[in-house]
């Protein structure tokens, strides 16, 4: 029953370490809980802005947080994932001092979300972890793919496309056209 008891609460942080990303972080794209080969499963990954991706590690117990600095990206943290990088815990579970180096704190009170630490100004991913980010990126990508067979990715993010052509050239009500969808990702 404890075990249990832990995942909901694991679960309900990385819902709300979501919803923070994307509203009060505003970043874009956001994946929770995503395997790749690289080995590095963050709890929460969402990128904003120029690629600046941005890493959340949830902790329920003192437990999972000391265990956590022995992770071989913890240890070399060069090749772990994320320019910048939180924990988000039950506010008092992790002291400012106990914080990796460069790394923020955010604290759950209730439903709230206070930034207790804020991130170090160094954007933290090497090379490596650049690549490990496209890894998991790809690999996220071809989840969908499979997901959406027959059609491939490209086939689906043309959809609109095919509504205009349906509807004598005007997209339904509500939708957007792609040329006016902002995407910070795409160069136009």
């Amino acid at each position: 029953m404890m075990r249990a008891s832990s995942e909901a609460k694991h679960a309900q942080l990385v819902e709300r370490a979501v919803e923070w990303l994307r509203y009060a972080y505003r970043c874009g794209i956001i994946l929770s809980e995503q395997y790749c080969a690289s080995g590095e499963v963050p709890d929460v990954i969402g990128w904003k802005g120029s690629s600046q991706s941005v890493v959340v590690e949830c902790k329920v117990s003192r437990s999972d947080f000391l265990a956590d600095a022995n992770k071989p990206f913890r240890l070399k943290p060069e090749e772990g994932l994320g320019s910048r990088r939180f924990y988000m815990a039950p506010a008092g579970l992790i002291a400012r001092e106990e914080l990796p180096k460069y790394w923020g704190l955010l604290e759950c009170k209730g439903r709230q979300v206070q930034m207790s630490v804020k991130p170090g100004k160094q954007d933290l991913r090497s090379a490596v972890g650049l690549m490990k980010e496209m890894n998991l990126l790809l690999a996220s990508l071809r989840r969908v793919e499979v997901r959406i067979e027959p059609q491939t990715i490209t086939e689906f993010l043309k959809w609109k496309n095919r509504l205009a052509e349906y509807n004598g050239g005007r997209l339904p009500e509500g939708i957007t056209a792609p040329d006016e969808e902002q995407n910070h990702y795409l160069v136009t």
